[in-house]
Formats: C-alpha cells, structure tokens, sequence
C-alpha cells in the first residue's frame, strides 16, 4: 500500500508540473519585482529615460490570432487607476517585444501592431511615475492572446474602448507585476 501511496505522490507531482509549465506565461529579461529609473516616465516630475521592458511570452492558447499588451497602475491616485500603456494587433507568430519597443519614434514594436494613447496623453510606453511619497505602486504588465487579429481600432483610440475590445476578445491572459514608488 505504501509503495502504491509514492507511486501516486509521485505521478501527481509530475503531470501538476507537466501541466504548470504549459501555461500561458508571460516574462521579462529587463524587468523583476521592481521597476527601475531606466523604466521611470520622462515628465510629471519623473526624469527617467522611459524605456519600455523586454517582454516574452510563451504558451499561447489554442486559436490565438493576435496579442496584445497593456501596463495598468490600480494605485494611481485617480479613483480609475493609470492606463501606462497599450499594444494591439500584434502577429500571432510573434512571442516578444524588445526593450524600448514602446518607445514609437525608434519603430522597434512589431510590423502592424498599434501603439495607443496612454492615460498621459501619449502614444506608446509611458512608464511609472508615482506621485512622490504615495509609496508602492504595482505596475501589471498583461499579454492578451485574442481571438481575432485585428481589434479594428486605432492609435487614437483611449484607453477605455481598448480595454472593453480586450475584454470581448481575450482567449486567455497572462500578467507580471512590478513595483515602483518615488
């Protein structure tokens, strides 16, 4: 019975692993538990360099057309949160974006993906920059595996409408958090 009881142990150990490291997962070469300066908005009273991270994700879900990312701050002191940034549109068979790719001057983003306005009014990455003393921010970064390969919007579209588009066609989404404060 002990022998059957391991056997068991070990075979449930096994296909929970085998299933975890299946699944849509997001990460970043550039970016850990917290944001850096490099990262940090130009503007705002920030003197950062606003360099968007590197972003991989793996695992897409069956059927996915296109990804998307959006970086949201919960904590801005707003009553609606922060919208830093919005990429839509990009391929299906492209699984990274390059450090400073929202960054639309330098054209490092994806063939055809759209870089939108951000809640500072801009197009492209707008990274954190909390009011000083606010303390903690967390920043989710999340990629949206989408059903369809064009959302049909914009780069003037504002964040509401991106996110309500997200919302109808997103498969399956993965997201990292980081922490930034000032």
């Amino acid at each position: 019975m002990k022998k059957i009881n391991m056997i068991l142990r070990i075979l449930i150990l096994i296909s929970t692993s085998a299933f975890a490291q299946n699944t849509f997962t997001l990460t970043s070469k550039d970016l850990g538990g917290q944001a850096i300066k490099s990262q940090e908005f130009n503007g705002f009273g920030c003197t950062g360099k606003n360099e968007s991270p590197q972003l991989s994700w793996t695992n897409a879900p069956e059927g996915t057309k296109s990804f998307a990312i959006t970086m949201y701050d919960p904590d801005a002191p707003t009553g609606s949160g922060w919208w830093h940034w919005l990429v839509f549109d990009i391929p299906s068979n492209i699984n990274q974006l390059v450090s400073n790719a929202g960054n639309i001057d330098v054209k490092l983003a994806p063939k055809g993906a759209i870089q939108s306005s951000t809640d500072y009014g801009k197009k492209g990455y707008g990274g954190p920059c909390p009011p000083e003393g606010h303390g903690l921010h967390q920043y989710i970064i999340t990629v949206y595996a989408l059903k369809t390969d064009k959302l049909g919007l914009d780069q003037d579209t504002n964040p509401a409408v991106v996110g309500y588009y997200l919302h109808n066609n997103t498969i399956e989404k993965a997201s990292i958090i980081a922490y930034y404060q000032r």
